[in-house]
């Protein structure tokens, strides 16, 4: 009978903290949702959690597309996503193979600088790489973003070298036997074997391209250049906000993700247990 009690109390509080924790995440989309149909003054003088009069109230929705230029920031954000991820994977995955695969005598001094990086807060150094994109002529133009998001970072090396330290090493040698070169053995052996790792982090630095609002802000001001992520901002002005139509920006903005998240979350917990990053 204790035992039941027990159990159930368990249950109670484990199930408990899952609901509590949905509700956490969930309320503020809803809230966000019901916002996005209503109209100023709904938005103003309605409560928050009141539904809208009109679910078929789209001019809002009209209003951020247009009004927020959000095509030509999908635009840009599209060819960021494209060419930094591209990078990210390309050079990722062969500093992961150089580290694993080559036994030479700075390899634990270079795995450790990349940690170190990880640890240096990116706001202290945002003046010196300010100067130095400014130096290279890339202020206002879309490659600044690419560069600065072209790079590796540890999180996507310590997942590729986790994936990789589990690829036996006999697969590279006979390659090599074969005669192969290193490059082919990377290219046609080590990155095939590396999809499900590639997926992994294309994901996480996918969604983390797509949702920053800093660096864009920062580095590519000129109302053309705009991402997704800045489209809203050109709604907020010195004397007043509109919210009902931010809220209806952030709608369009959450439905791209929401979808490939759907679609790709096997990968995203497979890879992230697999490759787990101790």
């Amino acid at each position: 009978m204790r035992l039941n009690a027990n159990s159930f109390l368990t249950s109670t509080v484990k199930y408990g903290s899952l609901i509590l924790g949905c509700a956490v995440a969930l309320l503020p989309l809803l809230v966000i949702f019901m916002a996005s149909f209503k109209t100023e003054q709904e938005f103003y003088n309605t409560p928050v959690f009141s539904p809208p009069s009109n679910f078929l109230n789209f001019q809002n929705f009209i209003d951020a597309f247009e009004g927020g230029m959000m095509a030509q920031g999908f635009m840009n954000t599209t060819i960021i996503l494209v060419f930094s991820c591209a990078g990210t994977i390309l050079i990722g995955t062969m500093t992961a193979y150089v580290l694993s695969r080559f036994n030479f005598r700075f390899n634990a001094v270079v795995t450790g600088l990349f940690l170190l990086a990880a640890l240096i807060p990116g706001v202290s150094t945002q003046v010196a790489t300010f100067q130095i994109v400014s130096a290279l002529g890339l202020f206002n133009k879309i490659g600044s973003n690419i560069i600065l998001n072209l790079g590796t970072d540890v999180i996507s090396v310590y997942i590729f070298l986790q994936f990789l330290n589990g690829i036996p090493r006999e697969l590279d040698e006979a390659a090599l036997i074969d005669g192969a070169s290193f490059i082919q053995v990377y290219w046609r052996v080590i990155l095939p074997l590396l999809m499900p790792a590639i997926a992994t982090v294309l994901i996480i630095k996918g969604v983390a391209i797509y949702n920053d609002f800093y660096t864009p802000f920062l580095y590519m001001p000129a109302k053309g250049l705009g991402t997704i992520s800045t489209s809203l901002f050109r709604f907020i002005g010195p004397y007043n906000a509109h919210w009902e139509v931010i809220c209806a920006g952030v709608v369009i903005t959450i439905l791209p993700t929401l979808i490939i998240f759907l679609f790709l979350q096997k990968y995203i917990y497979n890879g992230l247990t697999q490759g787990a990053v101790k």
